[in-house]
């Protein structure tokens, strides 16, 4: 798991200095709920937001979590590649008070903190949400993954897809999943050899699922 821009994987990357005096300031991280695909967007209106504002002393970090993931190609070398790890969210490191909070909650696209909500005495509707900070354990835990995580190949079959494949001996070949194994990054299919339904085992970037 990577915390990353998609114009730098670095951001994170602080001096241990520089973290101490951000939570001496008493910045936390807090998770932002945004309109669907539009993680990029609010990032960039934001960073104009603070710089326009004048709040960098108080809303320090935006990041949107990535995954870097792998995706099966036709030519059957994997494409490295970033997923979001959790669509709809991005994360900002500030101080929270009200003038920060109507920065990041008035940007366009954002829908509001994640946090305890207080319901309303009368009507419907939500009520007011107070954002609570991410947990320092939780985050640590989450910064170590993101210094460790590997590519993952990113795969949407499962049994019953029909499939072609796209490399191998069995190359062009087409035919039904029948068992998949993302643990292993495998799968079987029934194949069509010489006349005769036969179970191979392939791996995820030798297929194409077919529409």
């Amino acid at each position: 798991m990577v915390f990353a821009s998609d114009e730098s994987e670095n951001s994170l990357m602080l001096s241990d200095e520089e973290v101490a005096e951000l939570t001496s300031k008493g910045a936390r991280w807090y998770a932002v709920q945004v309109a669907s695909g539009c993680e990029n967007r609010v990032k960039m209106n934001l960073e104009q937001r603070i710089e326009t504002l004048d709040v960098a002393n108080r809303i320090f970090q935006i990041e949107i979590p990535q995954t870097p993931i792998l995706k099966p190609t036709k030519a059957g070398k994997p494409k490295e590649s970033n997923e979001k790890v959790f669509p709809g969210y991005v994360l900002v490191r500030m101080i929270m008070d009200d003038e920060s909070w109507q920065v990041v909650k008035n940007t366009p696209n954002v829908i509001n903190f994640v946090g305890a909500e207080q319901k309303r005495r009368y009507g419907r509707g939500r009520g007011h949400v107070t954002p609570v900070p991410l947990g320092a354990g939780e985050v640590d835990r989450i910064f170590k993954q993101a210094l460790e995580q590997k590519p993952l190949v990113k795969f949407d079959m499962a049994a019953g897809d029909k499939v072609i494949v796209l490399n191998g001996p069995f190359k062009d070949f087409e035919g039904e999943v029948i068992e998949v194994t993302p643990e292993r990054g495998k799968l079987k299919a029934l194949l069509s050899i010489f006349g005769r339904d036969t179970p191979v085992e392939l791996e995820f970037n030798q297929v194409q699922k077919q529409s």
